[in-house]
């Protein structure tokens, strides 16, 4: 019998006897685990107990919450391969990205440290005779985080870490597909000193989802994952008068100048598109080659995508591992059969590949399209796999309007030794994060992570500033005491002087 993975909730790990969905290994295609999915009732005990644990937290000095964090910090750096392999095990990427998602994440918990520096208010002496004015911030209560598959460590560290820090409480409603990374967080955080009930885990498909959008004790929703879900969570989540950040889908354009260093630039495609299986939402899944530098690119991508070692991700040296389930794998398999009958030309096939001693895994090998045009599914659509499209354009301007033009707008990059050319790429492109011969521009932790057009929905990024703005509310306080001769009313407007 397969072990059922609960939830965690009020410190305890529990298991209501509900139904359930498998947990697969990708690189052998075998059931891990079972995960049991959270009813309405069950979500309504986790917000409980979030909003049990709420006033005690919140009122909980600054310094020993920033301590918290400290102490989770450690425990993390001195485990992360044990997250890691977990990481491999459920999602499929390889060990060594697995570390790199845990270390990512652990930014944004070194940003949280910080929260008595992030949370200060601003004060004004004598604004008015005898009066002083100040703001402060304050935590909003319970929280949500839903956060995707594809990066089961950091996504989640994208919100709790500065939610928490700020004096709210947490449930986190991670995937299902890979939900055990989520629970090592909950225990350790424990572990680090925070008290029970502060920040829980629901498992849970589209039910917990819905409960936690309507529930009226749930404060702020954040949200990543594709543009259809985002979509639908920020409108219900609106309707319900509740604070939502809601990332979606991404297809990220890689401008290769005819200037360009071109082995700088295969090796950032290479890393870009196929790291992780290309299931990230800062992949680059469309290389943009500008005038006559085309034929050099092809050339050099096809000859290392054929050397691409794909294996299981525990296995050392692989560069990249499985697809995430069965069905996704499908999926993506369906884009590249759809761009053959497109009629863009596939210059490197990865299906059909097999991998000795995992016959059985989700694999699919690097694939490249050359000749894609804009009509394209493989274009139009977030493909969230190993494939990359090479589209030719004559001059930037064509590539700007090229890029412009898409409803996602996450995340772009040049690649150029002009600067004059970065720099109006740069100011001209309508994308929330861009990079120069830098292919996957995802901010550090003190700035913030967010796209534009479709790739988000409400008025702030994730975690740094954004974040402790989104988690928090200002209060503006004006405050006097009054001399001991009575003034008497006044029904006018108040005015300074």
């Amino acid at each position: 019998m397969s072990e059922t993975i609960g939830h965690h909730i009020n410190g305890e790990v529990i298991r209501f006897g509900g139904s359930t969905a498998p947990v697969y290994e990708p690189a052998t295609g075998q059931v891990r685990a079972n995960v049991e999915l959270a009813s309405v009732d069950g979500v309504a005990k986790a917000v409980a107990a979030a909003k049990a644990a709420f006033p005690a937290w919140s009122t909980t000095p600054v310094t020993r919450r920033a301590k918290v964090m400290f102490n989770f910090k450690a425990i993390i750096e001195a485990r992360i391969d044990e997250m890691a392999e977990v990481i491999t095990r459920e999602h499929g990427k390889t060990f060594d990205d697995a570390k790199g998602e845990i270390q990512r994440g652990l930014e944004v918990v070194d940003f949280a440290c910080g929260i008595p520096q992030l949370l200060k208010g601003e004060y004004t002496e004598q604004i008015a005779k005898g009066m002083d004015a100040w703001t402060m911030r304050q935590a909003l209560g319970v929280c949500a985080g839903i956060t995707p598959f594809n990066f089961p460590a950091m996504v989640p560290m994208w919100m709790y870490p500065v939610a928490i820090a700020s004096g709210n409480t947490f449930v986190l409603k991670p995937s299902e597909r890979d939900p055990s990374a989520t629970l090592l967080a909950a225990k350790w955080l424990e572990e680090a000193g925070l008290p029970k009930g502060v920040f829980n885990v629901v498992q849970g498909d589209k039910t917990a989802v819905d409960a936690l959008l309507n529930h009226p004790d749930v404060k702020a929703i954040s949200f990543v994952g594709s543009t259809p879900i985002a979509s639908y969570i920020y409108e219900t989540v609106a309707k319900n008068g509740k604070r939502v950040q809601a990332l979606g889908g991404a297809k990220n354009h890689m401008v290769v100048m005819p200037d360009a260093d071109l082995d700088q630039a295969v090796d950032a495609l290479m890393g870009a598109a196929y790291g992780s299986a290309g299931e990230r939402c800062m992949a680059i899944s469309v290389a943009v080659a500008v005038g006559n530098v085309a034929d050099a690119l092809i050339e050099k991508l096809s000859t290392r995508i054929k050397k691409l070692k794909v294996d299981n991700g525990l296995t050392p040296g692989a560069e990249m591992g499985p697809l995430v389930t069965k069905v996704h794998l499908d999926k993506v398999t369906g884009y590249v059969d759809a761009g053959v009958k497109e009629g863009a030309k596939l210059v490197v096939d990865g299906r059909n590949l097999k991998v000795a001693g995992c016959e059985n895994g989700f694999f699919l090998g690097g694939c490249l399209f050359d000749n894609v045009k804009p009509n394209m599914s493989i274009y139009k659509e977030e493909i969230f796999g190993p494939v990359l499209s090479v589209m030719r354009v004559d001059d930037v301007a064509t590539a700007i309007q090229l890029i412009n033009d898409h409803e996602y707008g996450n995340g772009t990059a040049i690649f150029t030794r002009d600067g004059n050319t970065a720099r109006e790429f740069v100011s001209r492109i309508q994308v929330g994060m861009v990079g120069v011969n830098v292919p996957i521009p995802v901010p550090m932790a003190f700035h913030s992570f967010g796209g534009w057009k479709r790739s988000l929905f409400g008025d702030h990024h994730v975690h740094g500033p954004e974040g402790v703005r989104f988690y928090t509310r200002m209060k503006a306080v004006t405050q006097r005491w009054p001399e001991t001769i009575a003034q008497g009313p006044s029904f006018s407007m108040p005015v300074n002087g």
